[in-house]
C-alpha cells in the first residue's frame, strides 16, 4: 500500500547507501533517509538476479550525486521516488537491462510496460530464465512459509 503525499519534492542529493536493486539510501537535511524506487521491483538478494541487480544499482548511482523526485512514501515509510543519474532514469535503466518488472500494481508508466516488453522478447537478465518468480510472489511465499520451507517450494 501506498501513503500519498501532499507535497512532492525534487531534489539533488548523494546515495550513501545502495540496500538492493530497488532500495537506496540518499543524504536529505544531513541524515540518509531510504528510497524505493517507483515504479519497479527488483528480485529480491536471495533470488536469481537479485544480487545482479545490487551490483547495477550500486555501478550507476553509489557515491554519486542523484535527482530524486518523490512521489509518496510506502507502509514501511520509505520514500518512493524516481532518481535520476547523469541524465539517466535509474528505474528504466534496471528494467532495460531484465533486472527489474515494471511493477503494474503500483504503476501505469507507459514507457517502463514498453521497455519490460522488450526486455522479455531479448531474453534479457531475468528474462532469460524459462519462468522467473516476481519478487511479489516470492515475498509472499517467504512471509507465508519461513526461510527453511521456501527452498523446497
Amino acid at each position: 500500500m501506498i501513503i500519498p503525499r501532499l507535497a512532492a519534492e525534487t531534489y539533488t542529493a548523494r546515495c550513501v547507501g545502495v540496500h538492493d536493486g530497488d532500495t537506496i539510501s540518499v543524504m536529505k537535511a544531513g541524515r540518509a533517509v531510504k528510497i524505493r524506487l517507483e515504479g519497479i521491483d527488483c528480485p529480491e538478494l536471495g533470488q536469481d538476479f537479485g544480487t545482479r541487480a545490487k551490483q547495477f544499482t550500486s555501478a550507476l548511482v553509489f557515491g554519486k550525486d542523484v535527482e530524486v523526485r518523490e512521489y509518496n512514501l510506502d507502509v514501511y515509510g520509505r520514500i518512493v521516488a524516481r532518481i535520476s543519474v547523469e541524465g539517466k532514469d535509474l528505474s528504466l535503466e534496471l528494467v532495460k537491462a531484465g533486472l527489474a518488472w515494471h511493477y503494474k500494481k503500483y504503476s501505469s508508466d507507459p514507457v517502463l510496460a514498453e521497455v519490460e516488453a522488450e526486455a522479455r522478447k531479448a531474453k534479457k537478465g531475468l528474462w532469460s530464465m524459462p519462468n522467473p518468480m516476481p519478487p511479489w510472489e516470492y515475498r509472499r511465499i517467504h512471509r507465508r512459509n519461513g526461510p527453511a520451507e521456501i527452498a523446497m517450494i
